[in-house]
């Protein structure tokens, strides 16, 4: 791509000294092209630089690159931002130099692609600069349109932060609309060629970005009909840590006109390999597949039919009564459970738990529980846990709760003595469960509520169950984890007390939910 690059200082331009510097390290018979982003203090230092140059005896021109829209046309004396555009300028140029192109050719190539190139930037945060006390920083529900590379305020902050979809919406709009006097710097038409860099500021995570891109795709494709011919996203034009992008658009077909190689040619300079980082960013891109082709077709819903001869029926009052009162439960607890799993754990199990209890109340707000039956409840505890509830303990909860309901079918000729029926179908769904998890009591899991639970409920009655449950889920706070993410950060003196095992407290709380709400519907008759 370059010969030589020179930088100055974080945000500064580099001085005339350092800038002749490099043009006299990589003398060309041919000439020197500087390429420079249009920012005054790069302006005079490179142009001081070219003077003197040219004065030494190199054949020396310079190229100011301007591709910022947010910069409107009666905004500003100076002209457009330079963003990452220039990468695409540069990766263009160094290809026809490579190929041997002339001075006037390369330099002629350069000037067309970058006046057919239209960037705008989106800022979520300032990035921060090493050795500075104070940073700039936005407001948690904000985002900076039209922001420049050196921390530079935005020209539009938007407030509350739009969706990932309104904002490419916004950033595709001020580039492509030509009819926005301000604006409207590059003509589109129907049969162009057109290539686009998506530059990661570099606090951006390659999900986000990935993201980003696609829905810069889709919304090309379905709002400007628009396929890109050369796709590019990366790390272009950074600034330092900054959760910021900037999104360029660049007419290539416009471009071959006003100069001396075609649309080929330069799509051709711009795939010229170079390094491995460019090969990891850039790609053709001559069919893309619509999202919904991208996305697997859910198989359809299987109706969930119960078979009465093997259910369980319950008063229908005492079962919805206690189910949510459960549920509401859990959802307060959440801000526990998620507190004590960020500090032992990933931090999902909070909101893994009440994912659950929302959607398992938005079942019996549809009448879940006006039958009284219980194999149906737990069907429908099956789905919410397989399509709603991830990560470990979503995949614990699935194993047990599909157990739990095969064990009640299975020994339903108990349902007179239901204690003995619900020790049973326990004991059976945590003996299914130990085939996939070694858990047991003492691991600090979720388990060391479930087994206390069970073998009290098989023992004597629900009362003690619950009580086991608690003591179970108490217990947790002096164990050492044994299993799961919470083994990679525990640390800690003998007998220090921990928060408890979040999952083990989830799976209480719903326990003693369950008889809250059996003693409330008890008490209410």
């Amino acid at each position: 791509m370059l010969t030589a690059s020179v930088q100055g200082d974080i945000f500064a331009s580099p001085s005339t000294k350092q800038i002749l510097a490099a043009v006299d390290t990589v003398p060309s018979d041919k000439g020197t092209i500087l390429v420079i982003t249009n920012y005054t203090g790069d302006c005079l230092h490179f142009g001081l630089a070219n003077e003197k140059a040219n004065a030494k005896g190199h054949n020396c021109r310079t190229i100011i690159c301007g591709d910022d829209v947010s910069v409107g046309k009666n905004g500003s004396m100076v002209g457009r931002r330079g963003l990452a555009g220039q990468i695409g300028v540069l990766k263009v140029m160094g290809g026809a130099a490579g190929a041997g192109g002339s001075l006037d050719e390369v330099y002629n190539l350069g000037v067309a692609f970058s006046e057919q190139i239209v960037s705008i930037a989106v800022t979520l945060d300032h990035c921060h600069v090493p050795g500075r006390a104070e940073h700039g920083m936005l407001q948690e529900n904000e985002v900076e349109l039209g922001t420049g590379p050196h921390n530079e305020p935005g020209y539009k902050k938007l407030s509350p932060a739009p969706s990932a979809s309104e904002l490419v919406e916004q950033i595709l709009q001020h580039c492509l609309d030509e009819k926005d006097p301000l604006r409207g710097y590059v003509k589109f038409s129907a049969d162009d060629e057109i290539m686009l860099l998506v530059s990661n500021f570099g606090g951006m995570s390659h999900l986000e970005m990935g993201a980003l891109v696609d829905e810069i795709l889709e919304q090309l494709q379905s709002n400007w009909n628009i396929e890109p011919v050369r796709i590019c996203a990366g790390f272009l034009e950074t600034s330092l840590n900054a959760p910021a992008f900037s999104v360029s658009v660049v007419n290539a077909t416009a471009a071959a006109k006003n100069c001396s190689y075609s649309v080929e040619d330069i799509k051709l300079f711009f795939d010229v390999r170079t390094t491995t980082f460019w090969e990891s960013m850039a790609g053709s891109q001559a069919q893309r597949r619509p999202r919904q082709q991208q996305l697997v077709t859910p198989p359809k819903e299987e109706i969930k039919s119960v078979d009465e001869r093997r259910d369980l029926a319950v008063n229908p009052v005492l079962l919805e009564n206690m189910l949510r009162n459960a549920c509401e439960a859990l959802i307060k607890a959440e801000p526990d459970l998620t507190k004590w799993d960020t500090v032992m754990g990933d931090g999902d199990c909070g909101e893994t738990l009440k994912t659950g209890a929302t959607s398992l109340l938005t079942a019996l707000d549809s009448g879940l529980a006006k039958s009284g039956s219980v194999v149906k409840v737990l069907l429908e505890l099956e789905d919410i846990v397989e399509s709603k509830m991830g990560g470990t303990l979503g995949g614990i909860l699935g194993i047990f709760f599909v157990s739990l309901r095969a064990a009640v079918e299975k020994n339903i000729e108990l349902a007179q003595n239901p204690i003995l029926l619900w020790g049973t179908a326990l004991g059976t769904a945590l003996e299914n469960l130990r085939r996939y998890t070694p858990a047991k009591v003492g691991d600090r899991t979720v388990m060391d509520t479930l087994i206390p639970f069970a073998a009290a409920m098989a023992k004597s009655d629900f009362n003690n169950g619950v009580k086991a449950a608690e003591d179970g889920a108490d217990a947790t706070k002096t164990m050492k984890p044994r299993l799961g993410r919470a083994t990679y950060v525990w640390v800690s003196s003998e007998n220090q007390e921990l928060p408890p095992d979040p999952g083990a407290w989830g799976a209480m709380v719903a326990i003693r939910g369950l008889q809250g709400g059996l003693v409330g519907a008890i008490g209410a008759t």
